[in-house]
C-alpha cells in the first residue's frame, strides 16, 4: 500500500502556496483535464520510461511523461475504428460517470503521445501497430497536427487505422493542489513501446527526451545526474524533485519497483484519484499525499 510521501515545492508552486495561506482559502482555479502517457521498454537495468525536456513552466513538470491539454477535437465520433474496451468500459475502469470525457482523455492520450514521440498507438486492425519511423517527413505531419493544420481524426480516418485502445493502461488521476493558478486534472495512462516504432522528441516543442531507467533515478534523486543529462539552463545542477511533479516522482517510484513492463503493465490498480495537500510544517512548506487519500487541504503541524 501506497504510504505518506511528502514533496518539496518548486518556487513556482511555494510563491502561488504563500499567496494562498496568506489571503485566505479561495475557490481554486478550474483544473484543465489533461492525459499523459507512460511509455515503457525493458533493459538490462530494469524497465525504462521515456520522459522529455518542456520549456518555461508547466504544472506537469520541467521533465515530464509525454502528454497534455485534452481538446475540444478530441471528441472525435463514431468514425473512428476504436479497438479494445468501449468508452462505457473505460469510464467504469477509470472511475467516471462520463464515457464521452472518457474517450476524450483516450483519443488525447494517443494524439499526444503521437505528437511529441512520434509513437503511434494505431493499426488496421485488432492485431496490428502502423510503423512510424523517425523519418523528415513524418516530423512534418506531427509539426502539422500540433500546430492543429489538420485533425487527428482527419489523419487517422486517410490511413484506414484504428486506436489501439487496448494497449493502454490506466495507472493514477492526478490533479493538482488547490493553490496552485495552473491546475491540470490529469489521467496517466501506460503502454509498452511499439517494437516497430522508436521515439524521438518533437523538434519545435522539446530539445531532449530519452530512456530513462527509474531506478537509477530514484537512486540518484538527490543528485543533479538527471538535470545535467537535459543540459538546459533550468534543469543543469537540480535535483529530480526540482525537475518533476510529484505525480512523475510517485510513478517514477512504482515503476522502479516492478520487475519489469509486463509485471507494471499487468499490476491491478484502483481507479483512485491523487490530489496533494499542503503541509506547513515548522514554517517549510511541502506537498502530501497518503494512502487513505483523505480529503484535500491544508494541514499545519507543530
Amino acid at each position: 500500500m501506497l504510504g505518506k510521501r511528502r514533496f518539496q515545492l518548486w518556487q513556482d508552486e511555494f510563491v502561488a502556496a504563500q499567496s494562498w495561506l496568506e489571503h485566505g482559502e479561495r475557490t481554486p482555479s478550474k483544473a484543465r483535464y489533461a492525459s499523459s502517457l507512460i511509455l515503457l521498454k525493458d533493459s538490462a537495468h530494469g524497465p525504462e520510461t521515456y520522459l522529455s525536456y518542456r520549456r518555461g513552466y508547466s504544472p506537469l513538470g520541467t521533465v515530464a511523461f509525454p502528454g497534455g491539454s485534452v481538446e475540444t477535437t478530441d471528441d472525435v465520433d463514431a468514425s473512428i475504428e476504436w479497438v479494445g474496451p468501449s468508452a462505457a468500459a473505460w469510464a467504469k475502469t477509470m472511475g467516471m460517470d462520463d464515457p464521452t470525457l472518457a474517450r476524450k482523455h483516450i483519443v488525447a492520450v494517443i494524439r499526444e503521445a503521437f505528437e511529441e514521440t512520434g509513437i503511434l498507438l494505431a493499426g488496421s486492425d485488432a492485431s496490428s501497430v502502423i510503423d512510424v519511423a523517425p523519418t523528415a517527413e513524418w516530423m512534418k505531419k506531427r509539426e502539422a497536427l500540433a500546430a492543429q493544420e489538420f485533425s487527428f481524426q482527419d489523419m487517422l480516418s486517410k490511413r484506414g487505422l484504428a486506436l489501439r485502445t487496448d494497449l493502454l493502461k490506466p495507472v493514477i488521476n492526478w490533479i493538482s493542489p488547490d493553490f496552485a493558478h495552473r491546475r491540470f486534472n490529469t489521467r496517466y495512462f501506460a503502454a509498452a513501446a511499439p517494437v516497430n516504432q522508436t521515439p524521438a522528441p518533437l523538434e519545435s516543442k522539446s530539445q531532449w527526451a530519452d530512456w530513462v531507467c527509474p531506478s537509477k533515478l530514484i537512486a540518484e534523486r538527490d543528485t543533479t545526474a538527471l538535470g545535467d543529462r537535459v543540459g538546459a539552463e533550468n534543469t543543469i545542477g537540480r535535483t529530480l524533485g526540482e525537475l518533476v511533479s510529484s505525480g512523475c516522482d510517485l510513478i517514477l517510484s512504482k515503476i522502479a519497483m516492478s520487475s519489469g513492463c509486463i509485471a507494471y503493465l499487468n499490476h491491478a490498480r484502483p481507479a483512485t484519484a491523487f490530489q496533494p495537500r499542503l503541509v506547513v510544517e515548522g514554517g517549510e512548506f511541502w506537498l502530501e499525499i497518503d494512502a487513505a487519500n483523505k480529503p484535500d487541504g491544508i494541514c499545519r503541524e507543530r
